[in-house]
C-alpha cells in the first residue's frame, strides 16, 4: 500500500461526530483525489502533516512542544516523508523524532483534523491539511528537546500554555477518547 492510499483508507474510514470535523475530512479527501502528491510537501499550496498528542494515562497529563519556528506550544507533528508506510506511522515517527521518547503507542483512528496557514513553509506560505493522532506512552518518561524545538513537556490538560484553540480542541477530544 502506497502513502496516499493509506492517507485516503484512514480519512475514508473516520467518521467524526462533528460536522466541521466533516467537513474538513471530506476537503482534505477532496485536495488528495485533485493533487495525488497532497500529502508531500512539495504540493503547492497545500498539503498533508501528520501530529501526535501524547498522552501519559497514569497521570492524565500531555506533552507539548515548544516549536521553535512558530514559538508556540504544540503537539508533535510535521511533514509526511517519503519513506512513510502510512498516516499514523508518520504521526508516530514525528512523535519519536521530536521527543526522543521510543515507546510511544499510536491510535491509528485520528482524533481530530486542523487546517492552517503556515506561513514559512514553501514559497508564500502552505496551508497544513493536519491529521492529528492520539499516542500513549507507559509512565511519564523524560522527552528529549530536539533540534526543531526549544522545550518539550509535559503538563496537566487545564493547565496547557496554549493559546492556540486547535491545542485546547485536541486536548479535549484526548480526554474524551
Amino acid at each position: 500500500m502506497s502513502l496516499l492510499d493509506s492517507c485516503r483508507d484512514v480519512l475514508s474510514g473516520w467518521r467524526p461526530a462533528d460536522p466541521d470535523q466533516e467537513s474538513l475530512r471530506l476537503a482534505y479527501l477532496d485536495h488528495l483525489r485533485a493533487r495525488p502528491d497532497g500529502w508531500s510537501r512539495d504540493c503547492p499550496g497545500a498539503h498533508l502533516t501528520a501530529s501526535a498528542l501524547i498522552k501519559a494515562p497514569e497521570t492524565g497529563q500531555v506533552l507539548l512542544v515548544l516549536h521553535r519556528k512558530v514559538g508556540r506550544w504544540l503537539q508533535a507533528g510535521g511533514h509526511l516523508e517519503a519513506g512513510d508506510t502510512s498516516l499514523p506511522g508518520a504521526a508516530l515517527r514525528e512523535a519519536t523524532e521530536e521527543t526522543g521518547l521510543s515507546m510511544i503507542t499510536i491510535d491509528p483512528v485520528p482524533l481530530r483534523l486542523s487546517r492552517h496557514r503556515v506561513a514559512f513553509c514553501g514559497p508564500g506560505g502552505s496551508d497544513h491539511l493536519d491529521v492529528q493522532f492520539l499516542a500513549t506512552v507507559a509512565g511519564r518518561p523524560d522527552p528529549v528537546v530536539s533540534d526543531e524545538s526549544d522545550d518539550v513537556r509535559w503538563f496537566d490538560p487545564e493547565r496547557i500554555p496554549a493559546d492556540d484553540r486547535s491545542v485546547t480542541s485536541l486536548v479535549q477530544a484526548a480526554l474524551l477518547r
